[in-house]
């Protein structure tokens, strides 16, 4: 191998580390809370927003390493090439860089309650964050548990939006709540399509991961209903007046939501040809919530 291909390679690995999709689930939630807070309002406060933007993305980094970190003590990840902490070698300077991400990401939330005189939403923002420690933190590590996909629906879910939400209107609404359930499904997608080509290693960890559970074949079965649940949601919320008639965009993604299921539903038992379902997951995530966050816009 080449001195230039080998840099080539610890470039890609260090792009597969660093997940630059995953902060989708920084910014969707937040966008999507406070274009609920538009629809009812017209009247957004940027610096809100963008100070929470800032700061979700700077959390996300803090649960993308510290997950490296935590997963280096179980030894799950001894094959993962592109973990951060195998790339660096050092797990504590990783677990300060992720804290110190945290501290930042805290920091602009304190902002946010301090201009508002409420603190409400930095207490969300601090359960969100308990949530995400608790699925890989010791001594819970309730993703071993197969719990991950639950607290991702929370967490990125009712939490994430709400918080953006009362951030812009000091206020909790029953349409924010039902809107951020087609949030929170679509993120736990993600986190389950993450799971089929690391079977034999979470077996090898001891990990319950819903696909450990469950098998690849009815984990497929699982994952048509829960893409089909995020359409039937909307119908339902269109009918009772939460969402507008503009949302039904959503049926946009169908293409996308068609090529994840049938790669699954084909390779679910084949690691290398099913490993790229996450990303075809996050691609859906960010097509279906688009649809949405326009719908709230222009409606």
């Amino acid at each position: 191998m080449t001195i230039s291909q080998d840099i080539k390679n610890n470039r890609k690995l260090w792009l597969a580390a660093i997940k630059p999709p995953i902060y989708s689930v920084a910014i969707v939630p937040i966008t999507v809370g406070t274009a609920i807070a538009f629809a009812q309002n017209h009247v957004v406060n940027l610096q809100i927003c963008l100070t929470f933007l800032t700061s979700a993305i700077l959390i996300i980094a803090w649960l993308n390493i510290s997950n490296d970190v935590f997963d280096a003590d179980t030894g799950i990840d001894i094959n993962k090439a592109h973990s951060v902490v195998n790339l660096t070698g050092n797990k504590s300077l990783m677990f300060l860089i992720s804290n110190l991400f945290l501290v930042m990401g805290w920091a602009g939330i304190v902002l946010i309650s301090w201009w508002q005189q409420d603190w409400t939403v930095l207490g969300l923002v601090i359960l969100c964050c308990a949530l995400g420690y608790a699925y890989q933190g010791p001594p819970f590590r309730l993703g071993y548990q197969g719990l991950g996909e639950i607290i991702c629906f929370f967490a990125f879910g009712p939490g994430a939006v709400s918080a953006a939400y009362y951030a812009q209107t000091q206020v909790f609404s029953r349409q924010c709540w039902a809107i951020s359930t087609i949030i929170g499904i679509s993120t736990s997608i993600i986190l389950f399509c993450s799971h089929f080509h690391q079977l034999d290693d979470d077996l090898a960890a001891g990990k319950k991961s819903p696909i450990v559970r469950l098998g690849t074949a009815k984990g497929a079965i699982v994952l048509t209903s829960l893409t089909l649940t995020i359409y039937l949601i909307t119908i339902l919320l269109v009918l009772l007046d939460y969402l507008p008639i503009q949302s039904l965009l959503i049926f946009i993604s169908l293409p996308v939501a068609y090529q994840l299921v049938r790669r699954v539903m084909k390779y679910h038992d084949q690691p290398e040809e099913v490993s790229n379902s996450k990303f075809i997951a996050v691609n859906f995530y960010l097509v279906s919530a688009i649809a949405i966050i326009s719908s709230l816009v222009i409606s």
